[in-house]
């Protein structure tokens, strides 16, 4: 009975293992990417998104394509090539206050939406340096769609 709990511990610890490792956030290298319903140019194309940079988060993998989710659920295949292996870019989940530098008592810039795409400069002690549309500035990191790391 004893070798059974363990075996299946090691079990569940090895799949919740492989299975986090898989998930990871990328981004659109380009303005027009196919999504396509498996992992072949063989595949219908399922949509297309139109956005360049935009956070996708790869949910599965084979060979060189990544099955991928977007902020609002919708899923498919996309072919490695029309990635970023490191997303360089976050989706504000509520209105947010866009300050000069890294503190609440920082002048404010700009007001961002929910929404907003917000390309990625730097992040450091929850604050993230951005740039979006002709803004720059820091954000708090929190309530945003996308990996800040």
């Amino acid at each position: 009975m004893k070798k059974i709990t363990v075996w299946i511990l090691f079990l569940l610890i090895f799949f919740t293992y492989s299975l986090s490792a898989k998930e990871k956030f990328l981004s659109l290298k380009k303005n027009e990417v196919n999504v396509r319903y498996g992992p072949s140019l063989d595949n219908p194309i399922k949509y297309i998104y139109r956005k360049i940079n935009l956070p996708v988060k790869q949910i599965d993998k084979k060979e060189n394509w990544r099955r991928i989710i977007d902020l609002k659920n919708n899923s498919g295949w996309i072919h490695t090539s029309q990635l970023r292996e490191k997303s360089n870019s976050i989706i504000v989940l509520k209105d947010k206050i866009l300050f000069k530098k890294p503190s609440n008592f920082s002048k404010p810039i700009a007001k961002l939406e929910l929404g907003r795409l917000l390309i990625i400069k730097k992040c450091e002690n929850n604050w993230c340096k951005i740039t979006t549309g002709n803004y720059s500035g820091w954000i708090k990191a929190d309530n945003v769609w996308g990996s800040i790391k």
